[in-house]
């Protein structure tokens, strides 16, 4: 987000020229994806029902409290995580690096509500491990202490769990990019591997950690199945509540914008924390000089490289599995065909509305350069930092008020009401999709687009070409990849969406992230798995796509 904000400066400066019809179109898009954050933080100054004041008094201080408690957990874990296992994969030699430098983005593929179940099956009073310690010490209930999965700090070590390769990808690009000859010169002026990570490698690498960290703690405000599933009362959970149980529009939005507030502090905080400094590597890059570990550290890198994708991903994966295939009920039914068959069309239809959306806003933005494309571009990427939950009710605030509209002038006219028109529709949970990852498809386009030499835009007009034909004829074939990577990971983005998804499907449409939820929440783990197994199964599609980059990069660096 702070490379947005300079970006967007930096293209308020250019030249501005006529914006033409494609022009107009994205800026009209762009506006249309701005009105739910618009309608969240205009909703908060109009007249409430009294439920603001009774939230203050009562359970705002402990939202305060344990949304910055799960921050802080989940801050420590990513970097611990993160930070560590990319340090020992870029600079060390031991067993299974290679395969653990893709084998650490595997927990991406994992949802964090997903883990939570699966952990919660195992790790409850009623689960095989307390019932093995109680079998083998002979204790009762009240004879020993266990952490309690369902708690803050059981969920800040699942998010950490899922959410840690965010700080690994971006951690590891960092101290790919590094010269070895500031290794070799830390290490001169008598410093070890550890005085040399901590003096010289992680100062330079803190813009990538910070911006890793930023990503998964947005993950974390945007969380809403993990911690209502474990009881943990946060802003997200406050906001359904305000919304589905008391009724209250208007203290939804009012605790949407103190989430926002949140989302805010995180994205300022590092740019602050800067101050002046700079962290630019102006030496030579050389090759990369690893560092070849044996015995016992060895054996310490392995564990420490095993263990976040062990924990979060192949044990909440085993788990499910097990569950699914001892359960004696058949659980692959008609119903179970129509909720993925329900996920995959909504996930198909957003994806296609996401590349156009990102086509048109990109396209617009190279062919007129304006300084008002470039900014409609920018600002309608802002919903990727904005949690599910403050977009579902951003959405619904609008849509409520033209249905209402819509309902009140065909009484007047022909007599009969229409009801919920818009609010509950595909069309409303299609159009939150793409305010909440437009900014994913956005960026891989504007990616794709960039690498085409603009002379190609010259000779397709020499041919007699309009704009709108040059980018169906020339630019589209050539961004083929681009576009097909964009919509595959807006695709999975969909399908693991579950905010959205649960306050703004239609009546009796639910998808597998919904099941999920919903039998996890019934206790039918199993119903739960086999939904959750189908989302991680597609989810693995891009990691493996992921993986092969990584791999492709290895062996360019070597």
């Amino acid at each position: 987000m702070n490379a947005v904000a300079a970006g967007l400066a930096n293209g308020l400066r250019r030249r501005s020229r006529p914006l033409g019809a494609i022009g107009r179109m994205a800026v009209a898009m762009a506006l249309a994806l701005l009105v739910p954050i618009v309608a969240v933080i205009g909703n908060m100054f109009a007249p409430g029902e009294g439920t603001w004041a009774h939230l203050v008094q009562t359970v705002l201080p402990d939202y305060v409290r344990t949304t910055a408690l799960l921050l802080l957990g989940v801050t420590v874990g990513v970097l611990a995580l993160g930070v560590s296992s990319a340090w020992l994969v870029t600079t060390c030699r031991f067993p299974g690096a290679r395969w653990f430098e893709w084998a650490l983005i595997l927990p991406l593929a994992m949802p964090a509500y997903v883990v939570a179940y699966a952990y919660t099956d195992v790790l409850q009073f009623s689960g095989p491990v307390q019932a093995w310690l109680r079998e083998v010490t002979g204790w009762r209930a009240r004879d020993y202490w266990f952490p309690d999965i369902r708690s803050t700090g059981g969920a800040a070590a699942v998010f950490s769990l899922v959410l840690y390769p965010y700080v690994y990808l971006l951690a590891r690009a960092a101290f790919l990019e590094q010269s070895a000859s500031l290794v070799e010169a830390g290490r001169l002026m008598g410093r070890g591997a550890w005085g040399t990570f901590l003096r010289v490698a992680l100062p330079l690498a803190r813009p990538a950690v910070a911006a890793g960290t930023s990503l998964a703690l947005m993950e974390t405000l945007a969380d809403f199945g993990a911690v209502s599933y474990f009881g943990v009362q946060t802003f997200t959970t406050g906001i359904y509540r305000a919304w589905l149980s008391m009724g209250d529009s208007v203290a939804a939005a009012q605790l949407s914008v103190v989430l926002l507030a949140f989302v805010a502090v995180i994205l300022i905080a590092e740019q602050w924390s800067r101050g002046r400094a700079r962290f630019h590597d102006v030496t030579v890059h050389g090759q990369t000089r690893y560092s070849a570990l044996h015995g016992a550290r060895a054996a310490a890198a392995v564990a420490v490289c095993a263990a976040p994708p062990l924990l979060g991903f192949f044990v909440p994966a085993a788990i499910m599995i097990h569950v699914v295939l001892t359960e004696p009920e058949p659980l692959f039914t008609v119903r179970f065909f129509g909720l993925a068959w329900n996920t995959f069309t909504l996930a198909a239809i957003t994806s296609v509305a996401a590349i156009a959306t990102a086509t048109l806003l990109a396209y617009a933005a190279r062919l007129s350069a304006s300084r008002i494309v470039f900014a409609a571009n920018r600002f309608a990427s802002l919903g990727y930092a904005i949690p599910g939950a403050v977009i579902a009710v951003g959405v619904l605030l609008p849509l409520g008020r033209l249905d209402n509209l819509i309902a009140d002038w065909v009484r007047m006219q022909f007599g009969f009401n229409t009801g919920l028109v818009l609010t509950g529709s595909i069309a409303a949970l299609v159009y939150a999709y793409l305010v909440r990852f437009l900014a994913i498809a956005l960026q891989t386009v504007e990616a794709g687009l960039g690498k085409i030499r603009p002379s190609m835009e010259d000779a397709a007009r020499s041919l007699g070409l309009t704009p709108t034909q040059t980018l169906a004829k020339v630019h589209a074939p050539m961004m083929r990849g681009s576009l097909l990577t964009a919509a595959l990971i807006v695709f999975v983005d969909v399908m693991k969406e579950l905010p959205a998804t649960f306050a703004l499907r239609p009546f009796n449409f639910d998808t597998l992230a919904v099941q999920a939820y919903n039998m996890a929440k019934d206790e039918r783990l199993a119903e739960a798995a086999a939904a959750s197994l189908v989302i991680v199964a597609v989810a693995l599609v891009p990691l493996v796509l992921l993986s092969r980059a990584i791999a492709a990069g290895r062996a360019a660096a070597r």
